[in-house]
């Protein structure tokens, strides 16, 4: 029998890195025409830099490699908190969604931020 435990559809992290990546598609539609190619290429890109990221961590099974995959994720976005001050310097989105995007942004990395000092602690009591 297939070991389910392991699976990418059941972390935790993963699934608020998939919703997180989903919330930022649903707004590129609402940025001008003329951001298509930069900005909203730009926030597409890191989005799914995030959820890709912990997706990768997540498949390496090693603490650090694990670890490292995670910084990247969080990088990315702090990333996307900029793209929405950008957002919100240009008049492009409303003030409730720009708020909703950076609460979800830092709810994310204090789950990744989190999840970091778990691999952190697991690392060290491997090493016991």
């Amino acid at each position: 029998m297939e070991e389910n435990r392991f699976r990418l559809d059941d972390f935790e992290l993963y699934k608020i890195a998939r919703a997180f990546r989903k919330s930022v598609y649903r707004i590129l539609t609402q940025l001008p025409p003329e951001e298509k190619y930069c900005l909203a290429s730009q926030m597409r890109r890191a989005a799914l830099s995030v959820s890709n990221n912990v997706a990768e961590g997540h498949g390496r099974w090693h603490f650090q490699e694990s670890m490292r995959y995670c910084r990247i994720a969080r990088g990315s976005v702090d990333e996307l908190i900029d793209d929405f001050n950008t957002c919100e310097d240009e008049g492009y989105l409303n003030q409730d969604t720009i708020l909703a995007l950076k609460e979800a942004a830092y709810e994310l990395i204090r789950r990744i931020n989190g999840y970091i000092g778990y691999l952190r602690k697991s690392k060290l009591g491997s090493e016991t």
